[in-house]
């Protein structure tokens, strides 16, 4: 057994490390959620940067209190680099959806075209899948969570395809000026790494499963 683990053994867990990571997954769901709401025409550009920078907000001060409750504890329920490495990654997805959002008011795009929609939708979709596998890492419900993230991988690849399909159509649209293509691209970029992000995190939180499991 590791030295940590048996030091786990012997004091009592720092069991706040997974509401830290549990209250990051819900911001990033409701960054996405704001997305979402402009993908559905219920929320303005301007609405869906408000809402996404706010959550970016959040999540800066939930970085911040991760980065100090890991410096200031030397015994943790998981390995700290793994609670850090799932941190880092909820706050790519918060940061990279207000990136989206932000690039959407700022080239006026009043409504997203239809692979924007998709993505939009799909990036919803994996975050409220994150945050329901999240709690489970409380529970030791590793074999829920192996499971669970299967699903959101599935997704995200299947928003790869998006992606792609997307940007082909975009480099062979010869009647599609540079400013439209620079537009689209930026935003497309945005979405699918925001995507990717949730692919990163899954893989995080099914590395721990099996490592602990």
């Amino acid at each position: 057994m590791a030295l940590q683990g048996v030091l786990r053994f012997f004091f009592p867990r720092e069991d706040h490390f997974y509401g830290f990571v549990e209250q990051h997954a819900k911001v990033a769901f409701e960054g996405a959620q704001a997305l979402g709401q402009f993908a559905n025409r219920t929320h303005s550009a301007e609405q869906a940067r408000e809402a996404a920078a706010l959550c970016e907000q959040q999540g800066d001060m939930l970085v911040r209190a991760m980065d100090d409750a890991l410096a200031k504890t030397f015994v943790t329920p998981i390995d700290r680099e793994d609670l850090h490495r799932l941190s880092s990654q909820l706050h790519a997805v918060v940061a990279l959806n207000n990136a989206a959002a932000h690039a959407c008011l700022m080239f006026k795009v009043s409504e997203p075209t239809p692979p924007m929609r998709r993505l939009m939708d799909m990036l919803v979709e994996c975050t409220n899948r994150m945050i329901e596998i999240v709690p489970r890492l409380r529970k030791h419900a590793y074999a829920e969570i192996v499971s669970a993230t299967r699903k959101l991988r599935e997704t995200a690849k299947d928003a790869d395809q998006v992606y792609v399909a997307a940007m082909s159509a975009l480099v062979h649209d010869d009647s599609l000026d540079a400013r439209h293509v620079i537009r689209e691209k930026m935003i497309l970029d945005d979405l699918s790494q925001a995507i990717a992000e949730c692919d990163a995190f899954a893989d995080t939180l099914a590395n721990l499963a099996i490592k602990h499991g």
